[in-house]
């Protein structure tokens, strides 16, 4: 096979994170080559079996340090940025992550003469009063200012098997006896399956998605914070009850357990602020088809899904009945 031959050059960013290595595995099954860009490398080779011989390499990347990031993206064809953070710690800041660094991709993407797909969020607004959301949004001015062809895609919370949200309340409800509902629950969602996700991603790579514009990813159905936990306590049998927390008093909580060296806060401050508002896709991405349906991708259930992955959270694991709970 000749140089002219091979097959394209994408480079991943984050592609050993939750979203980042079933976009890899999208990516692979299309048969590009995969360069993995990640602050540890020796971290990331189990995701080598997605791809055959020699089709995922990886490089040592951090978006704090623009050097590196130049480096990752050199000979590539195609950029996809899927690094985000849900809290800060150290210099992993909001500004420095999601706003600079993504900034310094498309920078070095547009050098490179490659092609950029940027994952975002609803919820994305340079005007939001949380830090997470306000650098988001200001991202993706950034970004189609520098890269006006670039894809963005907002997805609502994601699910699958390695997500933050199910796998957070499923494992908490395992220890407490009640679990909470902030703001009384009734923040709306619009789950979207990962791998609908890493559909759309591989959909941009391959030149199909309509560049210069940001498209909203949700699933099927909306629903409200406590139908979020009511379906994961169905999925695995369990009857905790749930018990609504003001946002006042999970900010004050966050903010003290935020204070404890080496603990990850179950939310910090600036994710209350977040659940301030609703969290799913606008009329005006549904009315322009800037959606899953509009790239021609249906949709996943996370009914359908779930119980592949928190059934290791029942009372007897997968021997637990359906029916029972603890």
């Amino acid at each position: 096979m000749t140089l002219a031959n091979l097959p394209p050059l994408v480079t991943v960013f984050g592609g050993s994170g939750f979203v980042g290595r079933h976009v890899v595995r999208a990516l692979a099954k299309r048969g590009y080559n995969i360069r993995v860009a990640v602050r540890r490398p020796d971290l990331a080779g189990f995701l080598q079996p997605l791809g055959n011989v020699g089709q995922i390499s990886f490089v040592q990347a951090n978006l704090r340090y623009r050097s590196s990031i130049d480096r990752a993206v050199d000979g590539a064809s195609h950029v996809v940025n899927c690094v985000g953070i849900l809290h800060e710690t150290g210099r992993n800041t909001f500004d420095a992550v999601q706003e600079f660094g993504a900034r310094a991709v498309a920078e070095a993407a547009r050098g490179a003469g490659a092609t950029l797909t940027h994952i975002s969020a609803i919820g994305a607004n340079a005007n939001s009063e949380s830090g997470y959301g306000r650098t988001k949004g200001r991202a993706e001015t950034a970004i189609l200012s520098i890269k006006p062809d670039a894809v963005i895609l907002r997805p609502s919370i994601v699910f699958g098997p390695e997500d933050s949200f199910f796998n957070k309340f499923a494992d908490m409800a395992r220890m407490s006896p009640i679990l909470p509902l902030v703001g009384g629950g009734k923040t709306k969602f619009q789950p979207v399956y990962v791998e609908d996700i890493a559909e759309a991603v591989a959909r941009a790579v391959d030149g199909k998605v309509a560049g210069g514009k940001v498209y909203e990813l949700g699933g099927p159905e909306v629903l409200s914070f406590r139908e979020c936990l009511e379906t994961m306590l169905k999925v695995t049998c369990r009857k905790n009850p749930l018990v609504s927390l003001p946002f006042s008093v999970a900010s004050l909580i966050g903010s003290i357990v935020s204070l404890i060296p080496f603990v990850t806060p179950p939310i910090t401050p600036d994710q209350v602020r977040m659940l301030k508002h609703d969290n799913i896709v606008s009329a005006a991405a549904e009315a322009e088809g800037r959606t899953l349906k509009g790239l021609g991708i249906t949709p996943t259930m996370a009914a359908s899904v779930l119980d592949s992955y928190l059934v290791h959270y029942r009372p007897h694991g997968q021997y637990t009945g359906t029916g029972k709970a603890a």
